[in-house]
């Protein structure tokens, strides 16, 4: 395994992060695809075997039963100082600003209720889920401050964001002494590579990793025309995101398809090849051993410039879909 500096921070990641969406009871939240504990703890000991440090799960995962299971797995087969834990919080809801809870409580409250479902006394990245536009970005970023000052948190990231806000919050917090954000959690894949636009310039221009989520499409790009599994079948909220362009799309997924069987390797490996040209470390959710040792391939793999230029030739513009679609001002 390969590993990276995590942006301005001092995190060594390894270059694959193991998405924990996967991870929870399933009657506990927003999927019904998620393994159960058992098998949870085998895909993350198989990670941890295999060289994987860097592990991402959030609150807002399966009612925070996926933090559960990840705490309890990583405080079992590793130690605290050699893993990477990542986990999200999510804005302000509606009760709590009636109530008055403003920023700063919100975050102490949600970092502290993470901190005891993962079994650990500080988070190594604390990621903002999405932006908040009820709440002064001042307040969320004196809240994370004051979070790194307490040693809750070594660092401290954003998702689901517009390159402006991302601009934004680190240019106040660089005016007040405060800690910046190291790191952006975004979508990107092969068929769907809007934060080139913006994005992307930016964290290449201030050294900010870039750690997308959806590294393979919910599947789509692991998987040859006609195959399927579970979680194509059942995550509804994917389907939205890649149902309308999928004819598109799948000038794409064939020329993956295609490299994958000329190299004698897999389509994970291939799509996961060209994302690690772009970025620091793709959130790579595995519900299966299989999966981690094709995120693995997708490390060793090298892809020529002509294989490159022949996967990225053929993309459209999209509209922005998922969480930024639904999360508008």
């Amino acid at each position: 395994m390969d590993y990276i500096k995590l942006g301005n921070s001092d995190l060594m990641v390894s270059r694959i992060c193991i998405g924990c969406m996967g991870f929870g009871i399933a009657e506990a939240g927003q999927h019904s695809w998620t393994l159960d504990e058992k098998h949870s703890r085998e895909i993350i000991k198989y990670a941890l075997d295999s060289g994987i440090n860097f592990f991402d799960t959030a609150m807002a995962y399966q009612n925070g039963t996926s933090e559960e299971f990840v705490g309890r797995a990583l405080k079992d087969f590793s130690n605290r100082e050699d893993v990477i834990i990542a986990t999200k919080f999510i804005p302000r809801s509606p009760d709590e600003i009636l109530a008055g809870i403003n920023g700063q409580q919100h975050i102490a409250n949600m970092l502290d209720a993470s901190l005891k479902r993962l079994c650990t006394d500080y988070i190594d990245l604390y990621i903002y889920h999405m932006w908040d536009y009820n709440t002064p970005i001042e307040e969320i970023m004196e809240g994370l401050n004051t979070a790194v000052k307490e040693k809750k948190v070594r660092a401290i990231g954003i998702s689901n964001c517009y390159a402006w806000q991302l601009a934004k919050a680190n240019a106040i917090a660089k005016m007040h002494g405060w800690t910046q954000f190291v790191s952006v959690q975004g979508h990107y894949n092969l068929i769907f590579r809007e934060e080139e636009r913006e994005m992307v310039p930016l964290c290449n221009e201030d050294n900010i990793a870039i750690t997308p989520y959806s590294a393979l499409a919910g599947g789509r790009l692991a998987k040859s025309p006609g195959e399927t599994s579970k979680r194509l079948q059942e995550d509804t909220f994917a389907k939205g995101k890649y149902d309308v362009t999928a004819k598109q799309d799948s000038v794409i997924i064939n020329r993956v398809s295609e490299i994958a069987n000329k190299k004698n390797t897999t389509m994970t490996a291939v799509s996961l090849a060209w994302l690690l040209t772009k970025v620091t470390a793709p959130v790579v959710g595995a519900t299966k051993i299989h999966h981690i040792d094709g995120a693995l391939d997708g490390v060793n793999l090298k892809l020529t410039k002509q294989e490159i230029d022949y996967l990225e030739e053929a993309y459209q513009p999209h509209k922005l879909v998922g969480v930024m679609a639904v999360n508008p001002k």
